[in-house]
This record gives structure tokens, sequence and C-alpha cells, in this order.
């Protein structure tokens, strides 16, 4: 298991669109998050940041997130989502959610 933990901004008038979205996330969507092996998934907001924890559990990431990134369903919900959305400024040129290194851990 890999824990895994991601930043993004949201936009200071998108803050209430975000939130009703994620109020009532489609089941279709919360069943690819769990094919896609990722257990234990929050998202906390603070400040205009949204910050996502969530626990990998398969053997490659890469090819399970391209299974997500292929499902229509899941395309339409981030169609939903994204106008919310920007990248932090230091995110690098490919990441939407920019990854975050874990420094500490205890279990």
């Amino acid at each position: 298991m890999k824990r895994m933990g991601q930043v993004l901004k949201v936009k200071p008038d998108k803050v209430k669109r975000y939130r009703e979205l994620h109020a009532a996330v489609w089941p279709e969507v919360q069943k690819m998050i769990s094919l896609c092996n990722i257990r234990n998934y929050s998202i906390f907001l603070r400040g205009g940041y949204l910050f996502a924890y969530f626990e990998y559990h398969g053997d490659d990431y890469e090819a399970d997130m391209a299974r997500m990134a292929e499902d229509p369903v899941t395309q339409e919900w981030w169609k939903e989502c994204m106008p919310c959305q920007q990248p932090v400024d230091f995110a690098n040129d490919d990441e939407w959610w920019a990854d975050m290194e874990e420094v500490f851990h205890q279990d």
C-alpha cells in the first residue's frame, strides 16, 4: 500500500458548486475509484486549497490511473469538477492535482 497526498486550488466563486458535487458523488465514479485500487480516499478544503489523501493498493499506479481516465463516466464527472478547480502555482506542467511528498507517518 502506498499513501498519497495531493493538492489543488478551488476557485473562490466555485466552492459552493464543488461542495455540492462532492456531497453526492456519482456511484459509478465511486465504483471506478475502488476498481482502480484506491481506498481510504478523503478530500479536505481550507483557504481555497483542496488536499486529497488516499491509499493505493494496486501494483501499477500509472495503469490504474489510465484506466480511470479512459472511463466515460469519470470523464463526465471531471467535466463537472474541473471548472471549479485550478492547479497550484508549483504544480508540474503535466499535473492537475500536484503530488505531495510524504515526510512523516505514524501508525
